[in-house]
């Protein structure tokens, strides 16, 4: 019997009603046929703990309101036009429900949440909504589509910080959310097998249930979809200790923009035949294919957990330690974070959290995973002892337990809350050569003086991933512009990388070039054009704009 994972949404009670709403596009109005469901997402389109953007969140701390303030329209926002794709008719909607019957929603209501990114920075005007189950079906709408020339855009979770997984205009939205089953798992090599719409935390659960873990580990993981973990090549906390998803996906089912599927999900570790065709989706953001299957390693589950946090007096100490940690703590070492005294003085300020440790200038959070607690404390002991003795660390503290272990993440993993509460936030999300993370802090200080009101950095140290955020009373043209291009300027001498797990999307399509050379990007797009001809599959996304 195929295991199942707990359904998404609860069975749907459909009802035919009328419905109009202003049209965002010339031509665009119709008279709409609804098939409305019981109720929205949980979760979809709103928030899960941590807030904000990249690069800009200007929403406050007036989440209290019992309803949000409406979201500007990305085509009012942004400096972008609609391509030529056709738009939806009665005649399409009719094909879509003989698709997937009672799964065709056009009910203005059910489609809001869907249309606007998570943060509430971006929001397109899709009239429909479809909800496929199998890749069968995603096949016959994307050939329907491309026949149709209608764009499409592929969604999960709607948990993307840079606009990619909401439509620009009234592209489609082609929800994976119904598509989560799980299809296989085997016990012996850890190898799990699921549809893409499957959420991470359930899968998370599922595969710990059998004494593993899944690779990768995000605060959005009570509503990210693993199709779009994959879609996005998303990093998160375990990278340092599993790597990235290139390598521990072993297959995919991908299906192409003309509705013909693409199978390769292998569960072999070892597959040297040939161009190694997932890598071409991975990171892709929906652009190449709609990924409907993964086969992914998991690996298997650690018997003993610690978590250090620890004070350092300079960020040359906190290189040091990290050093001295992969030196003496070598195989068990699952993540090294850091962050500086502006960041803790903000996550106590706006939410209450108390440091553990004496004030210091930096604080690093080490997290242990191995498979004999006894081995595991022995090593970390004398690790301490080293930090502390050399003067690397003034203060730490350790955790054993689990409730002791979550309140320590907390104070890494609650500071884009916190940083919410502070103001209008421009945040950025680079990755840079690990000796010269901080100096980009250190310099945007100087450069910005009292123009802003933080300058804080945070991040996965242990891969190079520095989380840089400016806060202000509210926005400001000027600020923006002393931080932009600079930021990108300042990351491209340095030959690091404008978005080391966040992605493109629709808001850093145009500062690729900062990463990627010319020759790099014209194959980018020769590979859109081969796999995608019309340009239907997340158009406005990942790629710059053609002049």
């Amino acid at each position: 019997m195929v295991p199942h994972l707990v359904p998404r949404w609860p069975a749907w009670l459909f009802r035919w009603r009328t419905a109009c709403t202003p049209p965002c596009t010339p031509g665009a109005s119709m008279q709409q046929r609804t098939w409305a469901g019981a109720s929205r997402t949980p979760g979809l389109g709103s928030p899960r703990g941590a807030v904000g953007t990249s690069p800009l969140d200007c929403r406050g701390s007036s989440s209290t309101s019992s309803r949000a303030p409406e979201v500007m329209l990305t085509q009012e926002r942004y400096p972008v036009q609609r391509l030529p794709f056709s738009t939806v008719a009665e005649e399409d909607l009719a094909a879509f429900e003989r698709i997937i019957p009672g799964r065709v929603i056009t009910d203005p209501e059910e489609l809001e949440a869907s249309n606007v990114d998570w943060l509430r920075t971006v929001r397109g005007c899709s009239k429909v909504l479809l909800r496929p189950r199998t890749t069968e079906e995603v096949s016959h709408i994307l050939r329907y589509c491309h026949e149709r020339n209608l764009a499409v855009n592929p969604q999960g979770g709607n948990t993307g910080m840079v606009g990619g997984s909401v439509p620009v205009f009234d592209e489609i939205i082609l929800s994976t959310a119904l598509m989560n089953q799980v299809i296989s798992f085997h016990s012996v090599s850890g190898i799990l097998v699921c549809q893409a719409g499957c959420i991470l935390e359930e899968l998370s659960q599922y595969v710990e249930e059998r004494d593993f873990i899944m690779p990768l580990d995000l605060g959005a993981k009570g509503s990210c979809h693993i199709g779009g973990n994959v879609a996005t090549n998303a990093g998160g906390l375990r990278f340092l200790r599993y790597g990235s998803l290139r390598g521990t996906v072993l297959g995919l089912e991908v299906v192409l923009a003309d509705g013909s599927v693409l199978n390769c999900l292998t569960s072999l570790r070892k597959d040297n035949t040939g161009y190694d065709l997932k890598q071409l989706f991975i990171g892709s953001e929906g652009t190449l294919g709609v990924i409907t299957a993964v086969s992914i390693f998991c690996p298997p589950k650690p018997r003993a957990v610690n978590v250090a946090f620890l004070g350092c007096p300079g960020f040359a100490e906190v290189l040091q330690t990290f050093s001295t940690c992969k030196g003496m703590l070598g195989e068990i070492l699952s993540a090294f974070e850091f962050m500086d005294a502006e960041c803790m003085q903000l996550v106590g300020h706006h939410l209450g959290l108390a440091s553990p440790v004496q004030e210091s200038p930096f604080y690093v959070l080490i997290e242990t995973s191995g498979s004999r607690a006894g081995h595991d404390a022995e090593k970390l002991t004398s690790f301490l002892e080293q930090v502390l003795g050399s003067g690397l660390v003034t203060d730490g503290t350790l955790a054993t337990d689990q409730r002791r272990i979550k309140m320590l993440w907390a104070l890494r993993e609650r500071i884009t809350e916190a940083l919410s509460r502070d103001g209008c936030v421009y945040k950025y999300d680079v990755s840079l050569p690990v000796e010269r993370i901080y100096d980009l802090v250190s310099d945007l200080r100087a450069r910005l003086g009292p123009q802003a009101k933080h300058v804080v950095g945070y991040g996965h140290l242990g891969d190079g991933n520095l989380h840089l955020n400016v806060t202000a009373e509210a926005f400001s043209a000027s600020l923006l512009g002393a931080l932009e291009p600079y930021v990108y300027e300042w990351t491209a001498g340095q030959r690091g990388s404008v978005s080391a797990e966040h992605g493109l999307g629709f808001k850093k399509r145009d500062v690729l070039g900062y990463s990627k050379p010319p020759a790099a990007l014209q194959l980018m797009q020769q590979l859109k054009a081969l796999l995608d001809p019309k340009g239907i599959l997340n158009p406005y996304k990942t790629l710059p704009a053609r002049a």
